[in-house]
């Protein structure tokens, strides 16, 4: 049995949901985000919470019961509170800038780097981070990685872009044999 598809989920004030045929709508106004969960699960809306149930008793059914359930969840806070990744710029002459709707970065390149922020996706700049902000978990996430490839953070200093929460493990440089 699934821990994780058994709990219902809340839907705060302000959400609402919906299931026709196959499709769960969550909506925030004129905000609406859709999750098709193909007939694998059974899905209900009942006082103000969206309750989920496998169709069947074998393994396949019971693992979209709760990748499902976590799939709306998701939604569901991301309309209501949003999600955010934070990125930390590290290295002398390392910057970043918003022009726009557009993100400049100077990573040690002969070229600045250009990246446009998708739709749903907002990017601010403070000082050496980056604050990556939208209502859909895994198009920040995308986002967040997009830029972190641009210049991932080296072991010997630890210069280059890397999430606020990251280690990096640091190397020993060469030594000199006596």
């Amino acid at each position: 049995m699934s821990r994780i598809g058994k709990q219902p989920i809340a839907l705060p004030s302000g959400l609402s949901a919906s299931v026709s045929g196959n499709v769960l709508t969550i909506s925030k106004g004129s905000v609406k985000k859709d999750l098709d969960f193909k007939g694998n699960v059974n899905v209900e809306v009942k006082d103000n919470q969206i309750i989920f149930t496998p169709k069947g008793d074998d393994r396949s059914q019971r693992a979209f019961w709760g990748t499902y359930r976590a799939l709306a969840n998701n939604i569901v806070i991301g309309l209501s509170v949003g999600f955010k990744k934070v990125l930390e710029i590290n290295g002398v002459g390392y910057k970043a800038a918003m022009k726009g709707k557009t993100l400049e970065l100077a990573l040690g390149y002969s070229h600045p780097v250009i990246y446009d922020a998708p739709e749903g996706i907002t990017i601010a700049v403070e000082k050496n981070t980056i604050i990556i902000s939208g209502d859909d978990k895994q198009v920040v996430g995308q986002v967040a990685a997009i830029i972190r490839e641009f210049r991932p953070p080296e072991p010997y200093k630890g210069k280059g872009i890397k999430y606020q929460e990251e280690r990096i493990i640091r190397k020993a440089g060469k030594t000199s044999k006596k």
